[in-house]
C-alpha cells in the first residue's frame, strides 16, 4: 500500500493548503532520481555539501508545484459576496514565481490583474492565490495568463476581466541567449476589457505611482 504520509504541517483553509507539505513517498522517489542526477553530472553524491540535496531538491520540487493540488475556482468561491459594485476592481503588482515546464528553470515577475463585479465581488486576498495556484505547476507564461483570466471569468461572471503578467525567465538568461535584462509581457482581456477605452483605464492605472 502507497505510504500517503504528510511531513511537517498542513492546514486546508477554503480551497488552498497552506505549505509546506511533502508526500514522503514522491520525497523518497525524487530524491532517490537526484543521487543519480548528481552522479551523472560527475559530483560526489556523499560529499558533505551534498548529502542532503537529493531531499532538498525533492522537496522544493513538491513545493514549487502545489498548485497541481489546489482548485483556484473553489478559492475564488471561498470569498465571493454580493455586492451592487460596477466600477473596475484591480489589484496590481501581485509577485509571480513558477517554473518553465521547457527547461524546469524559473520565470518571476509581476501579475496586474482587474475584473468589472456584475453582482459579486470577491475577497481581495484570493486574487492573488488564484495567480499562485496557476503559477506554481510547470508552466509557459502564456498559458498561466489565459488560465487565470478564464478562472476568474467563469466562476465570478463578471462583466469583463484583465490580466498582464511581466516577467523574467531564467532560461533565457542564464542559458541559450543569456539575455539578463529581457522582460516578456503577456495580456488576456475578456468582455468589457476588449474596448479601447476600459483596457486603456486598466493600462493607466497599472503603470500609474498612486502611492
Amino acid at each position: 500500500m502507497e505510504d500517503h504520509t504528510i511531513d511537517n504541517f498542513g492546514e486546508e483553509n477554503e480551497g488552498y493548503i497552506k505549505i509546506d507539505r511533502y508526500n514522503t513517498v514522491k520525497t523518497r522517489s525524487i530524491s532517490n532520481h537526484y543521487t543519480d542526477i548528481l552522479s551523472q553530472l560527475g559530483e560526489n553524491p556523499q560529499r558533505e555539501g551534498l548529502i542532503k540535496t537529493p531531499e532538498r531538491v525533492a522537496k522544493a520540487l513538491q513545493y514549487l508545484t502545489h498548485g497541481y493540488d489546489l482548485d483556484p475556482a473553489k478559492i475564488l468561491r471561498s470569498a465571493m459576496f454580493k455586492e451592487d459594485y460596477s466600477q473596475m476592481v484591480v489589484v496590481k503588482d501581485i509577485e509571480v514565481y513558477s517554473m518553465c515546464e521547457h527547461h524546469m528553470l524559473p520565470f518571476f515577475g509581476k501579475a496586474h490583474i482587474a475584473y468589472i463585479p456584475n453582482g459579486h465581488i470577491v475577497g481581495l486576498s484570493k486574487i492573488p492565490r488564484v495567480v499562485d495556484a496557476f503559477a506554481r505547476r510547470l508552466q509557459v507564461q502564456e498559458r498561466l495568463t489565459n488560465e487565470i483570466r478564464d478562472c476568474i471569468q467563469e466562476t465570478l461572471q463578471p462583466a469583463g476581466v484583465a490580466v498582464v503578467i511581466e516577467c523574467q525567465h531564467m532560461c533565457m538568461a542564464m542559458r541559450g541567449i543569456q539575455k539578463q535584462n529581457s522582460v516578456t509581457t503577456t495580456s488576456a482581456f475578456t468582455g468589457e476589457f476588449a474596448h479601447d477605452r476600459t483596457r486603456a483605464e486598466f493600462l493607466r492605472l497599472i503603470t500609474a505611482n498612486l502611492h
